[in-house]
């Protein structure tokens, strides 16, 4: 009775990927015997030797092979044994004494498994199919002329089904084609008139489970000549040696799951022959032989059919990789551009989007983004930067490798759903952690021909506490709409983005090694200015102090003899002097905002706000200014320079009030990586075509009559705000007030990674 059992007392998994290679059991048609290689000790038999030569299993255990055979043959076996390939040894004909003078003939085939033990696998040559060898060449040769007039894949497929059934005589002969996914189809059939057509029909990966593959690529050839039959157990049913069940991975007479003889029931097979196509290693595909009622395939011809299979599929490889050739080369000459196009500009980034060809035509992309720092510039249909910057977060989680790619993006990020018709395919390439370039397709709505319901391909079945799968039961076509996904990424253009991340991460460290040099060079220019500023402070204060005081000196001496022009004169030249002081002093300061030799620590924004209001005390009181603020929290910061930032802002917003008494106040609020601080005003405001400008160095709206000042206190602001890591803004209109923002790193900022990193950091976008 098939019942429906409630998941979580199913180990789904577990059912679909059971150890079918250590069943302990073999097909009925021919023997298997486990030796000890030492000296070919008899250590595991199948319990059908009696039917097939007459000796019962329990008197073949612990006797040798060479009591079995003649002198003659086992010598011979034991010399081809000697060679660690038994390729040069198999297959080989053995005569087994039955009874007397009687004996057996047997296709003998011997290979090792990974435990070391030797297993000798017969099968009776009553079958006698021979093929000699001009035979077969003809037969080779005239499949190779006709592969040859043909063009494409599915008329190669076409024509290795034909032969194989040639050769077999099965009733149907199908070529069976993995997708990437894990599901296949059927690309070429060849069958008798009355059968009904798989050819085009998908097939749900449950079909052929990751088990089987692994056993179809260890073992090339598979036949199951009577699917009727039952199968014969291996005596004693653990290795007495190993004390293990027997691992039959490259047996060629291991019986088949419960469940595939099922299903080859449910297909109403009675006999098949696989042969498996495998390419670089992998399972590309199978040529699976089918017929209704049982039928032996010697060993001889299935090697020969074997070949064939290989032979011709060697010719469908080499037309595979030819048919991509044009469009390999077309990418091949993109990515030289790209190349080229980075290495021309300043940044890497115009160089893959500014230019023909782009980004977008290396992997034949409707959309393209390159993220790079806090930036995404984009390129094509794409989702909005917000969506970008979720999904990279989504990628840096979940993404090791050196490429990621999916043709249904919307079925394991379930957000990107909302953008389906731009990204329902997805190509990226990580350049480091937080930076990705990506690639994406739109959704692409088609029909697939299922070879039965994919959603029901097989049912648990509970019977006297066994829990086994079993396979569907229909075979006849199920259409199904596909939804959420884009045309699938080729190979070529897969390798092509793995290319060009190499390109870039090249680029991007050879500018690193440039951006060090002038960071290097800049920080010994830097050394120089200092020097500079502390002989400006010291040696060019003193003959301004001569100046002042001789000319006051004058002043006071002559007073009597000058007339009013000349006492003007005096004091235009006093005022001058003070204002040259103060510039030398301005110019200091902002010199000395250098965070090279401070480490940062968690500093208490209140104190330092407080300590800001303490200095401009008098200036307070003289203006009757209202200042408010919110709790301030706790940051990485150097508290002096605080301090300077806040005494700065609140400064020019008592100096540039309007008729008002001066009303402040300061907020603070948490972003998700910065502190972000405002100092707002109701004073006469900027007008926005100069809010750029007024953080630059000597720079002013006002004249000194309106408004004294050297234009040095927010260029100050300015350099402390980005000595932490951190940006600085204003927003304001004329007559509306000023509000000044700025943020501070919640991290702060690591020495060692900014001596070591700052290069990068710049290539990134972190020094924008």
């Amino acid at each position: 009775m098939t019942i429906e059992l409630p998941e979580v007392s199913i180990n789904l998994t577990s059912l679909k990927e059971a150890p079918i290679h250590i069943s302990g059991k073999i097909q009925p048609h021919g023997v298997l015997l486990v030796l000890a290689e030492a000296d070919l000790k008899i250590l595991q038999v199948s319990s059908n030797t009696s039917k097939i030569f007459g000796i019962t299993p329990e008197n073949m255990l612990d006797k040798k092979l060479e009591d079995l055979l003649d002198s003659f043959q086992a010598e011979k076996i034991k010399a081809g044994l000697a060679d660690e390939n038994l390729d040069f040894i198999n297959p080989t004909k053995i005569w087994l004494r039955k009874k007397g003078d009687e004996y057996v003939v047997f296709d003998a085939v011997f290979h090792r498994n990974k435990e070391g033990f030797l297993i000798l696998e017969l099968e009776p040559t009553i079958y006698q199919e021979n093929i000699p060898f001009l035979s077969f060449y003809h037969l080779a040769r005239a499949s190779i002329n006709k592969l040859e007039a043909t063009s494409n894949l599915r008329d190669f497929s076409q024509i290795i089904v034909q032969e194989v059934r040639k050769v077999t005589g099965f009733d149907r002969v199908m070529l069976y084609k993995f997708d990437d996914d894990g599901h296949g189809s059927v690309i070429a059939e060849e069958k008798i008139e009355n059968l009904e057509s798989y050819l085009g029909l998908h097939y749900p990966e449950s079909d052929i489970p990751k088990p089987a593959r692994k056993l179809f690529v260890s073992n090339s050839i598979r036949l199951i000549p009577d699917a009727n039959s039952q199968p014969t157990q291996i005596l004693p049913v653990n290795n007495p040696v190993s004390q293990r069940p027997l691992d039959l991975t490259n047996s060629i007479l291991r019986s088949a799951s419960p469940c595939h003889i099922e299903y080859l029931h449910n297909m109403g097979v009675g006999a098949s022959l696989t042969i498996s196509l495998i390419k670089e290693g992998k399972l590309w595909g199978l040529i699976a032989c089918h017929h209704q009622s049982a039928k032996y395939v010697s060993f001889e011809l299935r090697k020969a059919c074997e070949f064939l299979g290989r032979l011709i599929f060697s010719e469908i490889s080499v037309r595979e990789e030819t048919e991509d050739y044009d469009y390999r080369m077309k990418l091949t000459y993109i990515q030289s551009a790209l190349i080229d196009y980075m290495s021309q500009e300043e940044n890497f980034i115009d160089g893959l989007v500014k230019h023909d060809p782009n980004i977008l035509e290396l992997t034949s992309a409707q959309g393209a983004a390159v993220c790079f720092g806090e930036k995404c510039t984009l390129i094509g249909e794409t989702p909005s930067e917000e969506d970008l910057n979720y999904l990279v977060q989504w990628l840096k989680n979940n993404v090791e490798e050196e490429v990621f790619y999916t043709d249904s993006l919307p079925h394991i990020y379930p957000d990107a759903e909302r953008y389906k018709n731009v990204a329902s395919g997805l190509l990226a390439i990580p350049i480091s952690k937080r930076n990705y370039v990506l690639w994406f397709r739109p959704e692409v709505i088609q029909t697939v021909n299922w070879g039965g319901d994919p959603n029901n391909a097989f049912e648990v079945n509970q019977s006297q506490g066994d829990v086994r799968l079993c396979p569907r039961k229909s075979f006849e076509l199920w259409k199904e709409t596909v939804r959420l996904t884009s045309l699938p990424w080729k190979y070529v253009e897969i390798k092509a983005a793995l290319e060009l991340r190499k390109a870039i991460v090249n680029i991007v460290l050879r500018q690193a090694d440039e951006l060090a040099q002038l960071a290097h060079d800049l920080e010994r220019s830097n050394a120089e200015l200092k020097k500079f500023a502390y002989v400006a402070s010291h040696d060019l204060q003193e003959p301004l102090n001569q100046v002042a005081n001789y000319v006051q000196l004058l002043e006071m001496r002559y007073h009597e003899e000058l007339d009013e022009d000349a006492k003007e004169f005096i004091n235009f030249t006093v005022e001058g002097v003070s204002l040259m002081q103060t510039l030398i002093d301005d110019v200091l300061a902002y010199s000395k905002v250098d965070m090279q030799a401070i480490d940062f620590e968690l500093t208490e924004v209140n104190t330092a706000l407080v300590r800001a209001l303490g200095s401009l005390r008098g200036r307070i009181g003289e203006t009757k200014a209202v200042i408010t603020h919110e709790e301030m929290p706790s940051i990485m910061a150097d508290s002096t320079q605080l301090m300077q930032l806040f005494q700065n802002l609140i400064g020019n917003a008592i100096k540039f009030r309007s008729d008002k008494s001066p009303e402040i106040h300061i907020a603070a609020s948490r972003l998700e990586d910065d502190w972000l601080f405002s100092v707002r005003d109701n004073g006469i405001g900027i007008d926005p075509q100069f809010s750029d400008r007024i953080f630059v160095i000597f720079q002013r709206l006002h004249t000194r009559d309106e408004y004294p000042g050297t234009g040095m206190g927010l260029a100050i602001c300015k350099k402390i705000v980005e000595c932490h890591r951190g940006r600085i803004w204003v927003e304001s209109q004329p007559g509306e007030g000023a509000t000044f923002y700025f943020t501070i790193p919640v991290r702060g900022r690591d020495r060692e990674r900014r001596n070591g990193r700052k290069a990068q950091n710049h290539l990134f976008g972190r020094g924008q």
